[in-house]
Order: structure tokens, then sequence, then C-alpha cells
């Protein structure tokens, strides 16, 4: 089953606060792009992250990292899909880890948006290696581990170099 035959992510599941996380708090619903529009979720809640003080900012982002692998894969086997596209609180966490020590000005708050969502729909080796064989909550977190780090690779050398 391709990602265009996925089954549809029943609204009731919005009830179990587990679910609501995984699921985007109902961004993970949208009939079209769900994880591009899980991402502009991920982009308001940046907002209200401690941007100023990096350490308490990577700290929740490592808890929300972890508590995303245990969330994702209930969400998984609660649909019996492996990374069923309405599960986006990978691509939240992503793009936090993309912005980690990025001026939070609305420039680069877009360009990491766009660099997040192009590595992970493009999905590049190692990308694509992990995405394919690696399973489970750890599997659907990875691959969006890996693109924000490439995101934010990209995004500190223009930082360097600007």
């Amino acid at each position: 089953m391709d990602k265009t035959e996925q089954p549809r992510v029943p609204v009731t599941l919005l009830r179990n606060p587990l679910h609501l996380l995984s699921l985007g708090l109902g961004s993970g619903l949208s009939p079209k792009m769900p994880g591009t529009v899980g991402t502009v979720v991920g982009v308001g809640l940046y907002l209200m992250l401690p941007l100023s003080n990096w350490q308490l900012y990577l700290g929740i982002v490592a808890i929300a990292f972890v508590l995303g692998v245990f969330l994702c894969g209930y969400t998984a086997k609660a649909l019996d899909v492996h990374d069923h596209p309405g599960i986006v609180w990978d691509e939240i966490v992503g793009y936090w880890i993309t912005m980690l020590m990025v001026p939070a000005t609305w420039v680069w708050i877009g360009v990491g948006f766009l660099l997040f969502r192009l590595f992970d729909i493009w999905k590049p080796w190692p990308i694509s290696l992990a995405d394919k064989h690696v399973s489970g909550g750890f599997g659907i977190m990875l691959d969006d581990l890996i693109a924000a780090l490439f995101s934010l690779l990209i995004i500190q050398i223009m930082l360097y170099l600007l």
C-alpha cells in the first residue's frame, strides 16, 4: 500500500491524548500534504519554545523526540500502518531540531521550513535507508531526525558564511 492508498485516520482517535499529539493536534488529518501541515503546526509551537535558552530548548526537543518514539509507534500500531502520513509528530520535532540555535526571524523560520520539507520529502541517502529499514516508532522518528540534521547543517553553514 503506497502513500496514496493509506486508510483515512478516524477522527475519533483525536479523543485519545496520545493520538492527538502523534497526529499533530489534528493537523495530520489534513487530506492534502499532512506532513507539510504538521510542520506548519511545528512552526507555531516552535515560537512558544524557550528560544533564548538553547540548553532548555535542546532538553525539550530531546524529550519530545523520545516521547515521539512512543507516540508514533503507538498510533502506527492503532492504524496498523507503519509511518502513516497522518502521523506528524515526527515532522513537528524534526522542524524543532532544524531550528536549533537558528535566529528566530521570519526569514530563517522560512528557510528552516523549506529545507526540512525538502529533505523530508526527497529523502536522499541515508534518510531513505532509515525510512525503509528501521521500523516502529524509532524508525518513524529517525528519518525526520536525519532530515532535520541535514537542514540544520545547511542553515548553520549559511549563517556562518553570512
